[in-house]
């Protein structure tokens, strides 16, 4: 099980690209540490070549004589042994200074370089040079790079154990990324599983970090919410459709069967065709709606959106129900308020549509003497159609559901009509980015749809 985890954290994105940034910062921490090495004991170096070059210089001035007292006064003062100095005759034998002997092999004489001196205790590896005297003598001239071979250590092992820390934190910091990972894919997995047996409701889980994942499983979330709400959608047309349709069904079966067991005569026989007739333009009615809501909400229409004057549609609304209203002795007036124009992009007809069933709807459920106002409002958070009147209202709580189709807030179901009309409504809104918005005045019903600026059909 542990390796079987282990596998997962090695496989997971974020483990891999934590493991190359760990290694592109190795690589930098490699190239950092080698330069600061490098630069380092060349600084040393020119020190210590510094001062041989000088010492030589110095001494290469000098007379024989003077160089020999020098070497002497050095030796009796107890100068630094790693700093040793020494001449030697012709034959190697020491003359004064250092009691140290004299190189074996010189890679290049006259120039600084490293050096093997014996008869300092505890002091073997030099830095210096071998010249020839013109006298045929050698002197030699070192300083001990003990320390500097030490210091060579030291940094190289600090460097070593840095390397190796940063690569133990590295590897730590990629287990605990990718472990991480693993959790969130682990909860993705589940729920998923979950929303493939059926629970729709179930979402995918975030850890509120705005991370790449997170921000995918909101988007995802999202498009979940709206299968639910379709899915849902779906089921309760299916069962309004079985309800809806089998009363007007039932009545065109039993006026058939009704006209085939009584009529005698041509005239009942029409009478009763033409109750069949109308039965079954209302049901193809009701089909046509839902085809027709079922296109808007496809979004195909939208391809043909052009600029459209919302005054001039509400307009146009207002004058073709106007008669409606007229036969029911109800008052109609329609204001407009904003600065002109009042234009959004959309389908001039759809729009049409959507209005005119909102003043149908409004004419329809409004009593006689009693008033209906359709206004615009524009603004600069965007336009407003509000269509209010002074029927019985929607009841608090059912905002939304009047949204739905099949849906009538009247249960006995008295008043012509299907319950599609908001639900058309509701699809037109959604093809053009508005909002539908549901207000309960002291007096009747108001019914809004809203534009904002800026706003893009979805």
């Amino acid at each position: 099980m542990f390796l079987q985890r282990l596998s997962d954290v090695c496989r997971t994105t974020s483990f891999r690209l934590a493991m190359l940034f760990l290694a592109l910062f190795g690589l930098a921490s490699l190239v950092l540490f080698g330069f600061m090495y490098v630069e380092v004991k060349s600084f040393m170096r020119s020190k210590v070549d510094e001062w041989v070059l000088r010492e030589e210089q110095d001494f290469g001035r000098r007379p024989l004589d003077d160089i020999v007292r020098r070497l002497k006064d050095r030796a009796a003062g107890e100068a630094d042994a790693g700093r040793p100095m020494a001449l030697f005759d012709k034959t190697g034998s020491l003359i004064a200074g250092n009691a140290i002997s004299l190189p074996d092999s010189i890679a290049d004489a006259g120039a600084i370089s490293n050096l093997r001196l014996s008869g300092l205790p505890g002091r073997t590896h030099f830095r210096g040079v071998v010249r020839k005297l013109a006298s045929g003598d050698t002197l030699v001239i070192a300083q001990d790079i003990g320390e500097l071979r030490e210091f060579n250590e030291v940094l190289s092992g600090a460097m070593a154990l840095a390397g190796a820390i940063i690569a133990l934190l590295g590897l730590a910091g990629a287990a605990i990324v990718g472990a991480g990972a693993v959790r969130q894919i682990d909860g993705i997995t589940r729920a998923t599983k979950d929303i493939i047996t059926g629970d729709l409701s179930r979402r995918l889980p975030t850890w509120g970090k705005s991370g790449d994942v997170d921000r995918l499983a909101g988007v995802v979330n999202d498009m979940l919410a709206e299968i639910e709400r379709l899915m849902h959608e779906v089921k309760g047309v299916c069962d309004n459709i079985a309800h809806d349709l089998r009363t007007p069904l039932t009545r065109l079966l039993a006026g058939l069967e009704r006209i085939q067991r009584r009529a005698s005569t041509t005239e009942e026989y029409r009478l009763g065709v033409d109750e069949a007739i109308e039965e079954t333009q209302a049901t193809l009615r009701t089909f046509s709606a839902l085809l027709r809501i079922s296109e808007i909400e496809d979004g195909a229409r939208r391809s043909g959106f052009q600029s459209v004057d919302l005054a001039a549609v509400t307009a146009d609304a207002v004058d073709f129900y106007e008669p409606a209203a007229e036969e029911k002795s109800i008052a109609m007036n329609f204001v407009v308020e904003g600065a002109p124009p009042l234009t959004i992009p959309g389908e001039p007809s759809l729009l049409f549509e959507a209005i005119g069933n909102l003043l149908d709807n409004a004419i329809k459920f409004t009593p006689e003497g009693g008033r209906v106002s359709v206004k615009i409002l524009g603004g600069l958070d965007g336009t407003r159609i509000a269509v209010s009147d002074t029927g019985p209202g929607i009841p608090q709580g059912e905002g939304e559901a009047i949204l739905g189709r099949f849906y009538r807030t009247e249960r006995s179901r008295h008043t012509p009509g299907n319950g599609l009309g908001l639900s058309l409504v509701a699809a037109v809104a959604r093809l053009h980015g508005m909002d539908v918005v549901i207000g309960h005045p002291p007096v009747g019903s108001c019914i809004s749809l809203h534009y904002a600026r800026g706003g893009q059909a979805i």
